[in-house]
């Protein structure tokens, strides 16, 4: 069709015309629309492009590593394994107790106020905020009773080691819900029943009982 629109045939033989004129007969002629009902639309254009460029560039590494293809995909496969085991790994980390926080993280309260708290939550058997709440009344009741100089920052761990100066007879007590709180509240693990029953009875104790100020170390109260 194209070809009878720009030479033609005639008696004569074929019409000449002249090479600039004719190359603009051709592109009038290419761009009527009956040329280009099947051209693909502008997206899918560009995803072909894009594409392209994506094979391009995997052509590229595969012919850059030894191996080609199959070299490429063990290097992929390697990459694959040490992400999943450094994520394997940060997440382990997550998971140690750690022993380095405060105790006390929020805002001033009283150990009255944290033993309620405790209780209404033991009340609905959530037990991880019960025994953190238990552990941090203990602690302010002691701070309360001038046998522990207040130490905002002073963690779990610490504030076992001073107190089992004051309590040698419950030190071993002390130390166990020092690890406990860690473990719940660090370690991510959920506390239980039993273990905030030990807490609170520990927390009575201490409370009835009378402190050897004789070993109290310099800093407390004596």
């Amino acid at each position: 069709m194209l070809a009878q629109h720009l030479a033609g045939t005639g008696d004569d033989g074929p019409i000449r015309t002249p090479r600039v004129p004719a190359r603009e007969a051709a592109e009038r002629e290419l761009s009527k629309p009956r040329y280009h009902e099947y051209d693909p639309n502008p997206l899918q254009r560009a995803l072909n492009w894009l594409w392209q460029r994506v094979d391009d560039l995997f052509n590229a590494a595969a012919g850059a590593t030894p191996g080609g293809w199959v070299g490429l995909l063990v290097i992929a496969l390697v990459v694959l394994l040490l992400v999943v085991a450094l994520r394997l790994r940060l997440g382990a980390l997550r998971r140690i107790p750690t022993t380095g926080a405060a105790l006390f993280t929020d805002r001033p309260r009283t150990a009255a106020e944290h033993r309620t708290a405790a209780e209404a939550h033991a009340a609905r058997n959530d037990w991880t905020p019960a025994v953190q709440e238990r552990m941090r009344g203990l602690v302010l009741a002691l701070e309360e009773r001038a046998l522990l100089t207040p130490a905002p920052g002073r963690t779990a761990d610490e504030a076992a080691t001073e107190s089992g100066r004051v309590f040698p007879a419950h030190a071993d007590r002390l130390r166990a819900a020092a690890r406990t709180f860690d473990a719940v509240t660090y370690g991510r693990r959920p506390a239980t029943a039993e273990e905030y029953a030990l807490l609170s009875a520990l927390d009575t104790d201490l409370s009835n009982d009378r402190p050897q100020l004789t070993t109290v170390q310099p800093g407390a109260a004596g």
